[in-house]
Order: C-alpha cells, then sequence, then structure tokens
C-alpha cells in the first residue's frame, strides 16, 4: 500500500512538475490550506461547545454552582492523559509552537501536531480552562500545511508562506474577518508583503471563509453593528484609553510572564496539574465570568447589558450603583490573565487572543462608564464604542499587531466608522507596551533567545542559518607541551591553514591559538627547536564562539568587534572546530537568495 501511495505521488509530482509552474501550484496549495484550517475551526468549535452545552447547560443548571471548580480540574486532567497515553508529546501553545517552527525548524511541523490541539484544546476550554481557541486553530492549520507542503517537497520559503496561509485561514474563518486575517499573518509571522506572497494569503483567507459560511451560515462570533457615531470632540478619551489599555497589556504580559516562569520551574508535570488545576478551579467557581473563553461577556457589555455578567457576584452586591460595577469589571481584568496563565501552567491547549479581547473590552467599558459618570466631563461616551476600540488597544498592546486590532474591528462590526478611534487607541498602547516589552507574548521567549523571524531580513536571515555547517575541523591541534620543533615537523609543515588551536589532549578543551605569524620570525631557527615550547608562544583567541550561549547575531557582531578572520567554536566547553569569516558570509548570501525568492 504505501508502495503504491508513493508511487501515485512520485507520478503526480512528476506530471506537476512539466504541466504547472511552481507559482500555479502555490496558488493551489493556498486554497486548499484554507480549506483545511476552515475545518479546522468548525471541529474546534463544535467540540468545544459540545462539551461546554453538555456541562454547563445540562449539569450545572440542573445541580450545583460547585461544578465551576470541578469542571476545570477535570478538563486538565484528561488533556494530562490524552498527551500521555494518545498523543505522546507535549503539545505545546498554538502559534508561539508555530513560531518556533519557522524560526528553528525550517517551517516543519510534526504530524501529531495536526490533530493535537484538536484533542486538547476543546477539553480545555470546553471544560472552563480560560483560554481561547484561536491559537490551536492556527497552530493545526500551520500543522497541516507545513505535512502538505513537505509532501509535495516545497522548500522553506514555500513552507512558511503556506503557514502563513494557514493563519490567515484559520482567523477569517474564526472572526469571518478576511483582510484582517491577512494582516494578521503578516503582523505575527512577518511575512513579506509582496504580490507573490499576498495573492496566496487572500486565496486562503477567501478559502477559509467561504467554508466557515458553508458550515455556519451567517453566525459570527462577535455580532456588533455600531450604534453610536464617532465625535471628533472623543479624541482625548480615546488617547485616554489608549494609555489604559496600554498599562493593561503590560500587566496582561508581566503577569503571564512571571506565571509562566513559575510553572517552568516545576519538573512534575502532576504537580504543575495540581497548583494550576486547583487555582483555575478556585477562580472560576468564585468568578463565573472566568469560564471558558468569554464571548458572552464580551457581547453583553457591548450591548450594554453587564448586569449579565455579573448579577451572581461572590460579594451579592447590588448592581444599581454604576461604581460597584465598575469594580466588579476591573477584577474579571485582573483576574483573567492569572485564569489563563494558571490554565497554561497547568498543561491546558489554548491561546491568549481570546483572553486579550476579553480584558480588553471590559477595560474599554469601564473607561466609558468613568467618564460617563465622574462628574469632571459634560460630556457623555459611547460604552459599546469604547468597548469595541479597548478590545484593539489591548491586542495592539499584547499581541505587538495593531493593524490586526483595527481592522479585525473593523470588519466585525461592518464598517469603519470607528477607523480613526481605533487608529488611535491602538497606536497609542502598542507604542506603550513596546517601549516596556519589546517583544509580544506570542514571541517573547523567541525574541529573548534571538530566534525569533522577524521583518528585518538581515536578522531574519541571520535567525534562520544553522552554524552547524560552517564549523570547520581541518585546523591541526598542538599540546602546550610540545616542542617548537614538534610543532613544526607535525603541524606548520603538514597544515594549509595558518592557525593552530591549543588543546588540553584529556579534556579537548581550548587552551588558546598560536597564529603562523607568532612563530614565524623562529620557526627556522632550530637551535630553539627543543628549548621554545607551545606554551611559551599561545595566546588567547580574540573571541571565542560558544554553542551553548552565542546566536547567529552574536556570533557576527564577535567578526565585527575583534577583525578576526577565524574564530574557535566551543561547546560545553568542548573544543569543537573553527568558523572562518569568508564560510560564514558565503552561508549568509546563499540564506539570503533562499529567503527573498
Amino acid at each position: 500500500m504505501a508502495t503504491l501511495k508513493k508511487s501515485w505521488l512520485t507520478k503526480f509530482l512528476v506530471w506537476r512538475a512539466k504541466h504547472i509552474s511552481e507559482r500555479q501550484f502555490i496558488y493551489f496549495l493556498s486554497i486548499l490550506v484554507g480549506f483545511t484550517s476552515g475545518v479546522g475551526a468548525v471541529i474546534l468549535k463544535n467540540l468545544t461547545h459540545f462539551y461546554q452545552h453538555l456541562l454547563e447547560g445540562k449539569i450545572i443548571n440542573y445541580y450545583h454552582d460547585a461544578f465551576y471548580f470541578v469542571f476545570p480540574i477535570i478538563g486538565l486532567i484528561l488533556v494530562y492523559l490524552v498527551i500521555k497515553y494518545v498523543i505522546r508529546f507535549k503539545v505545546s501553545h498554538g502559534i508561539p509552537s508555530t513560531l518556533f517552527a519557522i524560526a528553528k525548524h525550517k517551517g516543519i511541523m510534526r504530524r501529531y501536531q495536526m490533530f493535537g490541539s484538536i484533542l486538547t484544546a476543546p477539553l480545555t476550554v470546553g471544560f472552563g480552562g480560560s483560554v481561547g481557541l484561536e491559537g490551536p486553530t492556527v497552530a493545526t492549520g500551520a500543522a497541516i500545511s507545513s505535512n502538505i507542503a513537505r509532501m509535495f517537497h516545497m522548500n522553506q520559503s514555500h513552507r512558511n508562506l503556506l503557514i502563513g496561509c494557514a493563519a490567515a485561514g484559520a482567523l477569517s474563518s474564526i472572526f469571518k474577518a478576511p483582510i484582517a486575517a491577512i494582516i494578521f499573518a503578516i503582523e505575527v509571522f512577518s511575512l513579506d508583503l509582496t504580490i507573490a506572497s499576498m495573492l496566496p494569503l487572500l486565496l486562503a483567507s477567501i478559502s477559509a471563509i467561504i467554508t466557515s459560511y458553508f458550515f455556519f451560515g451567517d453566525d459570527v462570533l462577535l455580532p456588533f453593528k455600531i450604534e453610536d457615531t464617532f465625535k471628533i470632540g472623543d479624541v482625548p478619551f480615546y488617547i485616554l484609553l489608549g494609555i489604559a489599555t496600554g498599562l493593561t497589556s503590560i500587566y496582561f504580559t508581566e503577569i503571564y510572564d512571571r506565571i509562566q516562569k513559575f510553572f517552568d520551574k516545576i519538573d512534575s508535570p502532576i504537580k504543575r496539574l495540581a497548583i494550576g488545576g486547583i487555582g483555575i478551579g478556585i477562580l472560576v467557581y468564585f468568578i463565573p465570568p472566568l469560564f471558558g473563553e468569554g464571548f458572552d461577556v464580551i457581547n453583553s457589555l457591548v450591548q450594554g447589558n453587564p448586569e449579565r455578567v455579573l448579577q451572581n457576584n461572590i460579594f451579592n452586591l447590588e448592581l444599581t450603583n454604576v461604581w460597584v460595577v465598575v469594580l466588579l469589571l476591573i477584577g474579571l481584568v485582573l483576574f483573567k490573565i492569572i485564569a489563563s496563565a494558571l490554565t497554561f501552567g497547568a498543561g491546558g491547549v489554548g491561546g491568549i487572543f481570546a483572553p486579550t479581547l476579553f480584558m480588553g473590552s471590559i477595560m474599554g467599558n469601564c473607561v466609558a462608564k468613568t467618564i460617563n459618570n465622574i462628574g469632571l466631563f459634560q460630556i457623555r461616551v459611547s460604552e459599546s464604542n469604547f468597548t469595541l476600540v479597548g478590545m484593539a488597544g489591548l491586542m495592539a498592546g499584547v499581541l505587538h499587531a495593531p493593524l490586526t486590532a483595527i481592522f479585525l474591528i473593523a470588519e466585525v462590526t461592518g464598517g469603519y466608522e470607528l477607523f480613526v478611534p481605533l487608529m488611535i487607541t491602538a497606536a497609542i498602547s502598542y507604542s506603550i507596551t513596546k517601549y516596556v516589552h519589546p517583544h509580544s507574548v506570542y514571541n517573547m521567549e523567541l525574541g529573548r533567545k534571538g530566534e525569533l523571524i522577524t521583518h528585518d531580513k538581515d536578522h531574519a536571515v541571520l535567525s534562520l542559518m544553522d552554524i552547524d555547517k560552517v564549523i570547520e575541523n581541518n585546523f591541526i591541534k598542538v599540546s602546550p607541551e610540545m616542542t617548537l620543533g614538534d610543532m613544526v615537523h607535525k603541524a606548520v609543515v603538514i597544515s594549509n591553514r595558518n592557525i593552530f588551536p591549543v588543546i588540553d589532549k584529556e579534556e579537548n578543551t581550548l587552551l588558546g591559538i598560536i597564529l603562523l605569524d607568532d612563530i614565524r620570525a623562529i620557526m627556522f631557527n632550530q637551535s630553539l627547536y627543543n628549548e621554545i615550547r607551545v606554551s611559551d608562544v599561545m595566546h588567547n583567541a580574540p573571541e571565542v564562539i560558544d554553542l551553548d550561549k552565542d546566536k547567529m547575531t552574536d556570533i557576527m557582531r564577535k567578526f565585527q568587534d575583534s577583525a578576526a578572520w577565524n574564530l574557535p567554536v566551543t561547546k560545553k566547553g568542548k573544543y569543537m572546530g573553527f568558523v572562518t569569516k569568508s564560510k560564514l558570509l558565503t552561508a549568509y548570501r546563499r540564506k539570503l537568495i533562499h529567503f527573498t525568492k
């Protein structure tokens, strides 16, 4: 069967090479990737809603609210069991894992990633995990597109483009916002905006949204319509909203990062599950709006009905006082990211897109309520508009995707009446957050390691280069106890290089180097052959490349600062060889040509 399949595929590839150009085939694959991303979104959404309807609609309503505490823990236990006994591989967070595959694995994603998120994310979210489905949907589509590209022998640049198409398709299918989806793929995945990439992204986005309409009809996740028009007098208040969402974005990023670092220090997955599961269970029990994604909360706020969300608050506070409502809403903002980070820390699988929209909508609503009731202004602002713009502000700050934020809210509201306030708020929030946190939550870890693919082409090419492939080993090693005569006869005479690493034979550690120029004046004086030893003339290398620490950008900087032509390489303290500047620049040029095809 395998032979038959291979033969069929080989025949197709031969036929394709003769009759279909590379560009035309990319267009075809982008449509296919958009369709598969749309189907992935349908499966994830339906499974999650099935679990939620089964649990929240039946058991909680008919029995007891205490199940709010139990369900997230049960869901996380099920996720742990599925990962350990069914998938048998770690299922990482959606978009960060995809970015890592692009940065370090040349766009290659393992086959289990095609179904890993489908099996685990609905269990996480459906049982009350306080995360979203957007990241897992993108990861599923990206894994499918990566494996399709591998099956048809596409090169690295085309694999990365198809992964971007999958991301655009996933977002287009979820929100029915095809333009925002394309911009998301460009902003988050750092794709070049060229004609060669634009058309595949467009085709994937169209294919995915048609798939979504086929399965879901006209239903949309965020059914908003703008009722209040934008007034120029509201500009100062939107500036204030931009500042508020920027500060909230910093809070989001800090809390998320600290909680993730806390869980990273815990080696036992059972301990992480126990701590995170109990934590999220307690939060969801006392604050039921934190259960699941939270889009019902967003819709209630936009419709001007926050009481529907807050009516079962743990303090049994009356909601007739607007300041009570504001304080309770701020509490949701403060605890949502804690609940999300605990869900991730416990081993849950999901995304941060939905928590970002959740917190942004509430922050926008709170700012509007404060302006309208503080008594210092003789003006009233639209609470629904501020709720919508607040989502864009937090998305711009947390995800570092201001254009995606602007176009997503503009598209889901069915118009561009809020374009100016969206631009103001998103730009301010993004600028504030970018100043404090140079990297978004998605690529924070990759950014710290210097492995992130960015729109800076030089940096992107350096990130994609593999240092192991430019290490040379044809340098003759010498030991410090060798005499000058031994070095001349056993190294200099038979070497075609003018540099010699001095190595401790027992430990294979680099002690120093000797250049041919260092011994040129004495190497022909045979009377010194037994008097001078290697240890007498060796010296430290101008720089040493440490494979455990140095990124490619660090290596290039070391060559620039030292003006050296060859630098020694070590790994875990052991000598590995040398990197020459000429070979490094040759590899860079080749990668640049390949990257910009």
